[in-house]
């Protein structure tokens, strides 16, 4: 498994994680079997959120824990990262000072352990107070309870603004990321093109923001066709771009979740894929393309598949 290192920290992390929003009704054999399959793809980062699951908060963090009953001996051997700032009452988001040091002292016990890896602020509050961000921030890692801090979904000036008053630096920012959902990619590609329906940039240039600023970029719904409508893989809408990724797939021999992570494990920002499936099958068959190095031809010539001009 390709590996680097997340943002500003001494952190070894694999190129794919997996995500867990999904395991809340799993029983604990299927928790352990993901948990297994991922281990033996070379995955110790599991990503979290206060929000994943049923009840009010943490279903998703306590199954995991309660099905997987870690000894802390393997405890340090993984990489647990969540998030919160999102209030599911509205839903709304919630950035306060209360807010988030109550999220992380209850993930902390649903997860059962003493600390969190990487804790994320889960999508950009339109209210916040980033003076009330920045203390409850210093409270979490000054006691320990929080290694590493980041964002979910943020631009770039929404991570100035919380710069100017937090003291830690943010290892990593999670945003969409596939190959038919890659504005964060296509519009530098089409900048200043009249009538280009890629050249407005709808992110005020986060990738490079975050490669200058040494933020690891964190790809979620890597297969997705855009915003959870469903799959690109096999889809029928997507004919030229499918038959491009089973090509592909048949060359290097993986599977065609493994040419879609491919795609984004190319590119030179060191961005992790996030994986949302909670298939062990289909976590092998994604992890096992960080190790497939695509051609500079053969990236692009899946970008063109998946529509983006190349001008």
């Amino acid at each position: 498994m390709k590996k680097f290192t997340l943002g500003t920290t001494d952190l070894e992390v694999p190129a794919v994680v997996t995500g867990v929003m999904r395991i809340q009704d799993k029983t604990d054999d299927e928790v352990r079997a993901l948990y297994t399959a991922s281990r033996e793809a070379g995955i110790n980062f599991f990503d979290h959120a206060d929000i994943y699951g049923s009840a009010p908060y943490h279903g998703c963090e306590k199954r995991f824990s309660e099905a997987l009953r870690l000894s802390p001996s393997e405890r340090g051997e993984i990489i647990l990262q969540t998030k919160a700032g999102i209030n599911k009452d509205g839903p709304f988001f919630d950035f306060s000072y209360g807010h988030l040091v109550r999220q992380v002292d209850d993930s902390l016990k649903a997860l059962d352990t003493d600390y969190i890896d990487v804790f994320l602020l889960h999508r950009p509050d339109a209210l916040v107070e980033p003076e009330e961000v920045a203390r409850a921030l210093d409270e979490v890692v000054t006691a320990g309870k929080v290694r590493h801090v980041g964002v979910s979904n943020h631009t770039p000036n929404q991570v100035e603004l919380l710069r100017r008053y937090v003291r830690q630096p943010f290892v990593a920012n999670q945003l969409q990321l596939s190959i038919t959902h890659a504005p964060i990619v296509a519009q530098g590609v089409a900048a200043n093109m009249v009538d280009v329906k890629q050249s407005p940039s709808l992110d005020l240039g986060i990738l490079d923001y975050c490669r200058l600023h040494d933020i690891t970029v964190q790809a979620w719904s890597p297969f997705q066709a855009a915003f959870f409508n469903g799959v690109f893989l096999g889809s029928p809408e997507y004919p030229e771009l499918n038959e491009v990724i089973d090509r592909l797939a048949a060359k290097y021999g993986v599977a065609p979740e493994g040419i879609a992570t491919a795609w984004i494990t190319r590119h030179p920002a060191n961005i992790q894929v996030v994986l949302g499936t909670t298939t062990p099958e289909r976590v092998t068959k994604a992890a096992a393309g960080a190790d497939v190095e695509l051609t500079r031809p053969e990236w692009y010539e899946l970008f063109r598949a998946a529509g983006y001009l190349v001008p």
